[in-house]
């Protein structure tokens, strides 16, 4: 049985290499949903809303609930080690090959092997969690722990499957990965449920003094991005992978094929167009890539 690893695709080539600047690797398809190193591993859907707050309101904002996605993540570095890939069962497989061969056939050109595991995945998360969880807080948690195994499982199977490949190969690679992850997906539930309470002690304190700052706290469809103090590097990859432009964040201006970027200095990229918050959720994101310095893949830890 092949080990399931975690997939690392290659960094984002948005514009000309600067000195000192390293580019994290994402765990992530173009659509779909990703497990987004810059922004802290937190797990995102390819249609999320994001935005900046501000004081005031933003504080609020800082709940428990909206802590879970960033607490999910921190705790499922502690629960790789523990939910190692286990056999899934054989119907599960069968079941599902037969159902993504019948959606690939339609489009074979255009099915993409990491988004129909992932939201295969995220469905059957869904289900588990509204039938096992009670609560809304403990569903969030429940479906949150769930999808981090469909991150690791669907990336690490579908590596390497070009869109080129036949429908068998991509729905093998996709329901492998989404068979995985159905087994092991419990094994992160159980595994991480007892580390919300204190995680959530822990973050609601850092949520709290970004939205002191004068940029803000980030929150995606409600979560709050625990990005490790690189919030332009979370949102460029935000931008490079989704196309999310990010509603109250200072863009950059771009003058010619150089934007000036908002935390300072300037880098070379192709754009053709000024990006202003009037205009953050039109379509299409200009291929700007922000940050100065290093973008850490590991996550900030706290001691």
């Amino acid at each position: 049985m092949p080990s399931i690893v975690r997939r690392l695709i290659a960094p984002i080539a948005l514009a000309v290499p600067l000195a000192g600047l390293l580019l994290a690797p994402q765990v992530a398809e173009a659509n779909g949903s990703a497990s987004v190193a810059a922004c802290g591993d937190i797990h995102i859907e390819a249609e999320a809303q994001c935005t900046m707050e501000l004081e005031g309101g933003c504080e609020i904002m800082c709940e428990p609930i909206a802590l879970t996605a960033s607490c999910s993540a921190e705790l499922r570095v502690g629960c790789e080690a523990t939910c190692q890939p286990l056999e899934f069962e054989a119907q599960c497989a069968v079941d599902c090959q037969a159902a993504c061969m019948g959606e690939c056939d339609v489009d074979p050109g255009n099915f993409d092997c990491e988004a129909s595991c992932g939201a295969n995945c995220s469905a059957n998360c869904s289900a588990s969690c509204e039938a096992e969880a009670s609560g809304s807080e403990a569903r969030a948690e429940c479906e949150a722990s769930c999808e981090a195994s469909c991150d690791v499982d669907c990336g690490a199977s579908c590596e390497g499957t070009p869109p080129s490949a036949e429908c068998s190969g991509k729905c093998e690679a996709s329901c492998e990965g989404e068979c995985y992850a159905e087994v092991r997906g419990g094994c992160y539930v159980e595994c991480q449920r007892d580390g919300y309470i204190d995680c959530k002690a822990d973050l609601q304190g850092g949520c709290e003094a970004e939205c002191q700052k004068p940029e803000g706290a980030l929150f995606c469809d409600g979560q709050w991005i625990d990005h490790g103090n690189n919030l332009d590097e979370c949102v460029a990859a935000l931008q490079a992978l989704f196309e999310i432009m990010v509603d109250g964040y200072a863009y950059a201006e771009c003058d010619g094929n150089t934007c000036e970027a908002g935390a300072g200095g300037s880098i070379a990229c192709n754009c053709s167009a000024t990006t202003d918050v009037s205009q953050n959720r039109q379509g299409g994101a200009l291929a700007l890539l922000l940050g100065i310095g290093l973008i850490s893949a590991r996550r900030r830890r706290r001691a």
